[in-house]
Order: structure tokens, then C-alpha cells, then sequence
């Protein structure tokens, strides 16, 4: 069921993108117990099939509820037991996955832009965990924050299933899960300061955007200018920002980015090197090839056959 719903959720089912959904994928949201132009919520996930994999086009906020499950995010080996929250950005790409017998869990999609319109200035923390402190498995360990958030998914849940009170229901569910968001984002701040002490991030609009830009760009091999005149300022400052907030360049983020968009074509699609070549905006698979040599220390056709072989 999950490669149903998780395989390929995009903001938008357009015709444009469908021909990149898998067949099912295109009827997932028969399968939400609420969805909008934003959102998606299902929350009676059960009996589970494995997927190869599930590459995730909107913020996802995942809560187990019952047994386990293992899985790489990212190419990064993640584990998810009762009462832990996963949290994944925009084109996360979750892969391997085994699942207990038992295991069940409550998920939240939401668009970029209804996320920014729920936390506004509060984005840089949600930015500051997942992208920089790289969190995405939470635990909820303490019962009185076990209870906070179970009464915000009540109160979600009764919003969606009432039959009455209909009128201005989809404003009613996102106040509620504004507050649910908002006092998660306070949350993750003690969390992230408790173990790491970090000075305030003001004024980091700038680095905000950055990331929205970075992640929402299809073809992200660009240079630093590209994404600095799009934000009207200059490559050495936008450098400047992306190092004091996150300790990388600007160039290291789009470097990352550029990777993990190789890592997935080359594991999870069948296409040619020539075709990922054109996909990533390379100018040929020559230079294609160079570039994944010198970030992998593989040439492509040996790092899908390594890749595959290590998830295989």
C-alpha cells in the first residue's frame, strides 16, 4: 500500500506529471482520509507491502503507532519504532524497506507552500533540523509530549471526520494543525539547543529561501550566480549567508543536492547516462561522467552497478 500513496505524491497531479507516477500512484489519494490542494492526511495505514522504493514530493511528518520499520533515507540507514516521528523535506527518497508484522503509522503530506504559510518566520527552524542538523527520527519519549501532540491529532481528526459543523471545515483543520506545527517547531528548537547550543538564526530569510529555491529547482547543477540573481543578491554574500547558518557553502548545498538527484536516477530508474546527462542539466555524459567520478570516486556506470548491489 505505501508505494500506493508514497511512491511519487506531487503537489500537483497534472497531466504534465503524471507520466512520472507510477499507475497506482495516481489513485493514492483514495486512500487519504483528508485531502486538499496542500494536504494529504492518512491515518488508517495498515498491511503493508514493502516497496523498492518511495521518492516524496511533498514535506511528510510521519508517525508510527504501532511496531517497526527499517529503511534507508536518502541512502542513509533509518530506523522508525512506536511513538517516533520521521520528518522528511521535499524529494526525500526513502528505499529498503522491512517492516514488522505490526506495523502501523498516521501521515501528514503538505505542500511547500502551505508549510511556509503555517510557520513563516518559524521555517528556519523546520530548515535548521532537516537540512542542517540532518534530524528526520524523533522520539517522543516524555508522556507529556506524547499527550500534547495526541490532542492535536484528536482535535485534527474530529475536524475531518465530523459530520456536522462542515462549514469553514478546511479553515478549522488548518488552525489546528497550524498549532500542532507550531508547537512542534518548539519542540525541535529545545531539542536542537539542549544538544547542541546554537546562537539564534535572525535574519536568515535569505538562507530560507536558498533552500526553498535549491529543492523546489528541477535542474539544480547550476552555478551560485544562478540561484543569487534569482534572490537578488550577490554569490559571495549568498556564500556568506549559507556558511554562517548552516557552515556550508552555497556550492556545497547545490553539490549535495546534484548527488542525491544522481543517486536516485541511477538507483531507482532504468535510464541511459545520457538521459540522466540531459535530466540534471549536464552538457553532455561526458562531462556527466567526470562529475560523478569526482564525487562518488566511481564513473556512473560502476556506481549504479555498486549502488544497486549495496540495496540489492
Amino acid at each position: 500500500m505505501m508505494s500506493i500513496f508514497m511512491a511519487n505524491f506531487a503537489p500537483e497531479m497534472t497531466k504534465k506529471n503524471e507520466n512520472k507516477l507510477p499507475a497506482a500512484a495516481i489513485e493514492g489519494r483514495h486512500f487519504a482520509n483528508y485531502y486538499d490542494d496542500d494536504i494529504i492526511i492518512i491515518d488508517n495505514v495498515k498491511d503493508l507491502a514493502a516497496p523498492k522504493f518511495a521518492r516524496v514530493d511533498m514535506n511528510a511528518l510521519l508517525v508510527c503507532t504501532a511496531g517497526k520499520a527499517q529503511f534507508d533515507l536518502n541512502g542513509s540507514p533509518m530506523t522508525l519504532a512506536r511513538n517516533q516521528l520521521l520528518l522528511t523535506p521535499v524529494n526525500t527518497t526513502l528505499s529498503n524497506f522491512l517492516f514488522s508484522a505490526d506495523f502501523e503509522f498516521i501521515i501528514l503530506l503538505m505542500t511547500n507552500r502551505i508549510l511556509l504559510s503555517f510557520l513563516r518566520e518559524k521555517m528556519s527552524i523546520w530548515n535548521e533540523v532537516l537540512y542542517v542538523h540532518k534530524l528526520h527520527v524523533l522520539s517522543l519519549n516524555n508522556k507529556d509530549d506524547l499527550e500534547y501532540f495526541s490532542h492535536f491529532y484528536n482535535l485534527l481528526k474530529l475536524s475531518y471526520e465530523t459530520t456536522r459543523h462542515r462549514l469553514f471545515r478546511t479553515e478549522v483543520l488548518q488552525s489546528i494543525l497550524r498549532g500542532g506545527l507550531l508547537g512542534l517547531c518548539g519542540f525541535l528548537k529545545e531539542m536542537v539547543d539542549e544538544a547542541a547550543p546554537q546562537p539564534t538564526m535572525r535574519n536568515n530569510h535569505i538562507f530560507q529561501q536558498f533552500i526553498d529555491l535549491l529543492t523546489a529547482t528541477p535542474v539544480k547543477h547550476m552555478p551560485v550566480n544562478y540561484y543569487a540573481q534569482r534572490l537578488c543578491v550577490s554569490p559571495k554574500y549568498l556564500s556568506a549567508i549559507c556558511k554562517r547558518y548552516s557552515g556550508k557553502s552555497a556550492n556545497r548545498w547545490i553539490t549535495e543536492q546534484v548527488m542525491e538527484d544522481i543517486r536516485f536516477y541511477l538507483t531507482e530508474t532504468e535510464k541511459s547516462m545520457k538521459e540522466i546527462s540531459n535530466e540534471l542539466g549536464f552538457p553532455n555524459p561526458s562531462f556527466f561522467g567526470k562529475y560523478v567520478t569526482l564525487h562518488f570516486g566511481l564513473p556512473p556506470q560502476q556506481l549504479r552497478h555498486h549502488l544497486c548491489k549495496m540495496s540489492s
